[in-house]
């Protein structure tokens, strides 16, 4: 089932029939089926079952197959049965035609653009025949491809969206992973999706609709109620490997206190048939029965397309009102959540993530898409930071608007649940690798454009622009490219989202802030790096033996314990090969082991020290790593280059910490959580393997470690240690899935006091962000400069872009968060001329209640914990 497809698989049409099509047939063979059904499913405890097997029995003793006149006389007696109503307190289950089309998965994403024409066209006959039939369509991209390849389809779709049996849901460009993208990247999925229904269809989504993505992120809610969307439907928890999650229809709140109200079909199933069984199933299995009256019927074929048929609608339509039956109305999302809003009063709640119990090996799977992804929302974050002050600075500058929409649109296509995640063919691993090499190409272009035009008009020696794209200032070790192809290590200061102008060679180089790294060499092999803020001691194979902050004295690794331990495991899932990591893993752990005397150093101090080793993984597959140091920095990174080749193995790096804590913290979507680091409860259990972004932390009062990565998003803390999750090998769908050549970073930072106030999250913020080195075309700026920084370090300016809807283009919007989990007030500095600045949600619409006061180049923000905010910045012209 989930193998990758045969393209030498031909098949062979060996015979052809025309037949004659009785409907009336049909129809009666409908209602036996669902008499049969209602018999079997009612059980021998029900008198309406026994009438149901005894009108079933009068049909089969009036009906004469080969006389087809008593064929109306069975059909009165099917009537006669299904003609008799229930009461008014009756469960009514709102069925909505269906089709779940994966954007790729074991096909390419041209094969996409083919089944959503051929299951939509089936769609659209059976409106055309069932004027009550509706039919819910999710991902603007798949609509956008139809109107692209089939235009004559796309206008018939509008036309049915007008008379109410076409429903645009969703309201995202693609049903997107819900762990793995950025909070930013998320927004975008509504914001493009959004967009594109209002312009096509003439309203925007009220309900968020992602049936089969793997787990979903606790700051979903407040992103959704953000960008107009109040509802939400999924069914995926329905999965879980553990747990039987406790709600169908529930209020789910996230990590800010945003609610939006919450269904799970409970028959756990986008692909309904309109059997009696999943009519009934659909009664039975709701955990909220008491509390609500009102379910979800989702029918059709889904995953690779097909969609609802007419016996499907047939049966349902049979089914609307019978006696000993739930009532069954073809209707539509928003009708169902109306009613389940008309019932929300007892409700419960359910807060933080909603964690899916399966398919943890996700987040590790394909590690080069996984890097692509991470490089590629970093890359459009710059060129949007940098296009915008270029916009503010030169009157001649044109923003890349349609440039980086269509950027944009492709990370966002590559975002799909089943291609950011790695569980798709090897045809699609490779296209979408394509993508991120056109994002990092176009956006590096569009980056030295941006650049070109900031240092336009101004005086200085030509040379390199040195750029901070972080919104706080940064004093770094930087590798700045030289004439001839050379690079030299600098110590550079660059200002908040700002830039620069880079040190001419051979200057000399400035006071160091704290004392330069001393990189040490023992005799039995060991090497110690120290910067004044950490001191690194390594073994001769390369693992940590201490890692001690120099201030306090106090020592982050576990007595007698070895950091940066690389372990193996084997790695077999019971089913589900590129998506499941099994519990039983954790028990074939293997460390390795290196050879004593690979150690040597590579760089010998000052601004920078370095040691490198290698690293025999296993008979094909080997790693070798250089562990850096820089003056002034308070983390130690580990910069890795791994040669792969493995089957149905998980390779991951641990640090035992000197830390003892029942809760570990993960950064997620804009902001954080605490995941339990026991196992008490089944619940814990399950988190055996979770996700987290850019860096995870370990903390007791007064002293933590963090860990931070560059591309990584596999992870767990169990007890007191911290493993990284790196590379796995499934060989299903796609059987070269990570082999080959990888490279990344991971970083490991101790800390006194808690992680917030000793600057983690602007470090794994460092980490990700590089300062950027950027050749000046003409004369560089000669002074540094900064256009917007933060008074509190408790706010992250996460965004900076042209707004969607900007007549003459000299609108800013700027999106922030609340990153420590705190009310906070704070103010906004900038020294770009700002005209006008007002609050707007994330789809970009003004809050008319949103006026912000300029004071002084400043504006005051207010906070609560993990809150997100976008404002709207008009500018005054510039001067030239």
């Amino acid at each position: 089932m989930i193998a990758a497809p045969d393209p030498g698989k031909m098949f062979q049409v060996s015979r052809a029939e025309l037949a004659v099509f009785h409907r009336d047939v049909h129809k009666l063979l409908v209602d036996l089926e669902l008499l049969l059904g209602i018999a079997k499913g009612l059980g021998e405890d029900s008198q309406r079952s026994f009438q149901a097997l005894y009108t079933a029995n009068q049909i089969v003793n009036v009906c004469d197959p080969t006389q087809p006149q008593t064929f109306p006389m069975a059909q009165d007696l099917a009537s006669r049965f299904f003609g008799q109503r229930g009461g008014e307190s009756q469960h009514t289950i709102h069925a909505t035609g269906h089709c779940h089309i994966d954007t790729a998965w074991l096909w390419p994403f041209k094969e996409t653009v083919r089944k959503c024409a051929r299951s939509w066209v089936t769609a659209v006959r059976l409106m055309e025949r069932n004027p009550e039939f509706i039919f819910a369509c999710s991902q603007a991209q798949q609509l956008e491809w139809v109107k692209t390849h089939y235009p004559g389809l796309h206008a018939r779709l509008q036309e049915f969206a007008c008379r109410g049996q076409f429903v645009p849901v969703g309201g995202t460009w693609v049903e997107m992973d819900g762990n793995l993208p950025s909070g930013e990247a998320m927004v975008r999925q509504f914001l493009q999706g959004q967009r594109f229904f209002l312009q096509e269809f003439g309203k925007i989504c009220s309900e968020f609709w992602l049936p089969d993505t793997f787990g979903y992120s606790a700051q979903l809610p407040q992103i959704m109620r953000g960008c107009g969307i109040r509802h939400f439907l999924t069914q995926k928890l329905s999965w879980n490997l553990v747990n039987s999650f406790p709600h169908h229809t529930f209020f789910w709140e996230g990590l800010d206190g945003s609610r939006v109200l919450t269904h799970f079909p409970p028959g756990d199933s986008y692909g309904m048939e309109g059997s009696v069984e999943e009519v009934l199933k659909t009664v039975a299995k709701n955990r909220d029965k008491g509390r609500t009256n009102h379910s979800a019927f989702l029918f059709g074929f889904g995953d690779g397309g097909g969609g609802p048929t007419q016996t499907m609608v047939d049966r349902l339509k049979r089914l609307c009102n019978t006696d000993g039956l739930p009532r069954v109305q073809l209707s539509s999302p928003g009708r169902l959540f109306s009613a389940l809003e008309s019932d929300s009063g007892q409700l419960c709640t359910w807060v933080g993530e909603l964690f899916l119990e399966l398919h943890n090996g996700t987040y590790t799977t394909h590690a080069q898409i996984k890097k692509g992804n991470r490089e590629c929302e970093r890359v459009l974050h710059d060129v949007e930071l940098l296009s915008s002050l270029a916009l503010a600075r030169s009157v001649h500058f044109l923003y890349p608007a349609a440039q980086l929409q269509d950027l944009w649109r492709l990370l966002l296509l590559n975002q799909f649940h089943d291609v950011v995640t790695g569980s798709c063919i090897q045809l699609v691993a490779e296209e979408a690798m394509s993508h991120y090499q056109d994002i990092r190409s176009h956006g590096n272009t569009l980056l030295s454009t941006a650049a070109a035009a900031l240092c336009a008009g101004e005086p200085g020696p030509e040379g390199l622009l040195i750029v901070n794209t972080l919104p706080w200032k940064r004093t770094e070790v930087l590798a700045l490219p030289r004439p001839g192809g050379a690079h030299s290590l600098a110590l550079v200061t660059v200002p908040s989202m700002g830039y620069a102008p880079a040190p001419a060679p051979n200057s000399l180089q400035p006071l160091l802030p704290q004392q330069p790294v001393f990189v040490l060499q023992e005799t039995d092999g060991s090497v110690t790096l120290d910067n004044g803020i950490i001191r690194v001691r390594l073994e001769p194979t390369g693992r940590l033996t201490s890692l001690l902050l120099v201030a306090s004295g106090r020592e982050a690794i576990a007595e007698g314990a070895l950091g940066n331990q690389f372990v193996l495991f084997d790695d077999v899932p019971l089913y589900w090969d590129a998506w499941d990591v099994m519990d039983y893993h954790l028990e074939t752990r293997k460390p390795v082991l290196g050879q004593a005397g690979t150690l040597a150093v590579g760089t010998e101090g000052g601004v920078r020290g370095s040691a490198c080793f290698l690293l025999q993984i296993s008979p094909n597959s080997r790693l070798s790593q250089e562990v850096v140091l820089d003056v002034g920095c308070p983390y130690v990174r580990f910069r890795t280059e791994v040669h792969w080749h493995e089957a149905h193995k998980f390779l991951k790096v641990e640090f035992p910490a000197r830390v003892r804590s029942p809760q570990a913290t993960y950064e997620v979507q804009f902001g954080h959580l605490q995941r339990p680091t026991h196992y008490n409860t089944s619940w814990d259990w399950a988190r055996y393997e979770v996700w987290a972004h850019r860096w995870m932390d370990l903390s007791e009062h007064g002293f933590g470690l963090a860990l931070l990565n560059d591309c990584k998003y596999g992870a767990s803390v169990r007890g007191s240690v911290l493993s990284l999750s790196l590379l796995r090998a499934s060989k299903a769908p796609d059987a070269t899935a990570d082999m080959g050549r990888h490279e990344f970073t991971y970083a490991l930072m101790p800390h006194e006091g808690s992680f917030q106030d000793a600057g983690v999250i602007r470090a794994a913020y460092s980490l990700n962000f590089p300062l950027l080195a950027l050749p000046a075309p003409g004369p560089a700026p000669a002074t540094a400069w900064s256009a917007f920084s933060v008074s509190s370090p408790a706010v992250v300016l996460e965004t900076v872009k042209q707004a969607e809807t900007s007549p003459q283009g000299r609108t800013l919007v700027l999106r922030l968060y609340e990153a420590h989990g705190s009310h906070v007030d704070c103010w906004l500095h900038t020294s770009l001329p700002v005209q006008e600045a007002v609050l707007c949600d994330l789809l970009e619409q003004r809050d008319p209640a949103g006026h912000l006061p300029l004071r002084e180049a400043s504006l005051k923000l207010t906070f609560s914990p993990f809150q997100v905010r976008s404002l709207l910045l008009t500018l005054q012209p510039p001067l030239n």
